[in-house]
């Protein structure tokens, strides 16, 4: 199977511009991760994204193929595809030369021929396809996937953790309430008074985790791999913590990529966080409006602000972006990669990439100081910032018009 990129991913930007739309997580598992787990189980991994990314992925991931002609008979998915049973029974059993599409968007296909790169609907029925008008859904924009994430949760625990071996052993003080509805993972660290509530969803507990004492974490909920739960945090559901985060305050209906920081006080709600962000202590956001009305933010791909079509919707955070001690971020704002913000006044709408500054007083952020910054923060965590990943963000810089 080959996950491929559309048009359309840069409605998924600032969180897709270093990676592809499959790699962003919702639910337990990353879309892409989703994708291969239910439509062809399998440890090949293919893509297809931007160029910009080719290298960066070879770099990472040598084993998979990037951006490499797809043989005869592969089963080409898009990587905005929302999983459910009729996705999975729609999608699984695709015969070759067959098309499911939306429009002018393709579903997922099946190759009848090796195929270099995703075709059009009128190459593909000039090839001889049948083409298969489908009411499968797809995700559209960020705003989606966080709105998402409480059915994923539940999803991903009932057909991948429910059975699995469970590590679930709990030290004197810690409550744990419907624990059929609660998976640990190997070597997890509970503390005394932490409060594990299933009652109203699951929660996984990811092998390597803590959970520092007087936390609760209310189901659904997934703490990932080696990721760190403050002292009295307060985890709500409908929250997804990639690996190696460290969490504190009050977080709600958001999702953490991996390796970022929100360790002190605070709400963040209704969220999406990338890699390698770090929020200072007391930062705060807003993901309600006080009209009580439909929330919009900026859209990268029409270049202008657009409706989410929800009631709540907080921030969304690209990597590397740092913000200051006292924070306070406005509903629906968009912090792109590699801001680094602080002062009293509210971070507000659109905040360009490689912003620095107060949010009323931005300028450019010199590529050599973020360069720098990245270096330290990833060494910290034994991690190199590389050649290539140092190229992907030059180019990404070059584009952010501060």
């Amino acid at each position: 199977m080959l996950v491929f990129d559309d048009q359309h991913r840069a409605a998924f930007f600032p969180l897709a511009e270093n990676r592809s739309v499959g790699d962003l997580r919702c639910g337990i598992l990353k879309l892409r991760q989703r994708l291969q787990q239910f439509l062809e189980d399998s440890d090949d991994t293919a893509v297809w994204t931007d160029p910009l990314l080719t290298e960066l992925y070879r770099e990472r991931k040598p084993e998979w193929r990037v951006n490499q002609p797809a043989p005869a008979h592969t089963l080409l998915v898009n990587s905005r595809l929302r999983v459910d049973q009729a996705s999975i029974e729609a999608v699984k059993n695709l015969p070759a030369g067959h098309c499911l599409h939306q429009g002018e968007v393709i579903l997922a296909l099946r190759t009848l021929k090796e195929t270099p790169a995703l075709p059009t609907l009128d190459g593909l029925a000039g090839q001889g396809y049948t083409l298969l008008p489908s009411d499968l859904e797809l995700y559209h924009n960020l705003s989606d996937i966080i709105h998402d994430n409480d059915r994923l949760l539940r999803f991903d625990f009932e057909h991948l953790f429910y059975d699995n071996d469970n590590y679930f052993e709990t030290e004197l003080g810690v409550t744990a309430l419907n624990p059929y509805s609660i998976w640990i993972g190997e070597n997890v660290d509970l503390k005394p008074g932490v409060v594990l509530d299933a009652s109203d969803g699951p929660i996984v507990l990811d092998q390597g985790a803590r959970v520092l004492a007087n936390a609760v974490i209310t189901g659904p909920a997934y703490i990932g791999k080696r990721s760190l739960v403050r002292v009295g945090a307060k985890v709500y559901g409908g929250t997804s913590i990639g690996p190696v985060c460290k969490v504190g305050g009050e977080v709600e209906g958001s999702i953490f990529q991996a390796y970022s920081n929100k360790q002190h006080d605070g709400f963040l709600g209704h969220s999406f966080i990338g890699e390698w962000v770090n929020l200072g202590a007391d930062t705060n956001n807003s993901d309600l409006k006080n009209t009580y009305g439909s929330v919009g933010f900026h859209s990268y791909l029409s270049g202008s602000r657009v409706d989410s079509g929800s009631l709540f919707l907080g921030a969304l955070i690209g990597d590397h972006a740092k913000l200051g001690i006292n924070t306070s971020i406005n509903t629906g704002c968009v912090i792109g990669v590699g801001s680094n913000l602080w002062g009293p006044h509210l971070i507000s709408g659109f905040i360009p990439d490689f912003s620095w500054g107060q949010a009323s007083e931005l300028e450019s952020y010199r590529f050599d100081r973020f360069c720098a910054t990245a270096t330290l923060v990833k060494a910290r965590r034994e991690l190199e910032f590389s050649p290539a990943e140092t190229e992907v963000f030059r180019v990404l810089q070059g584009r952010s018009g501060v």
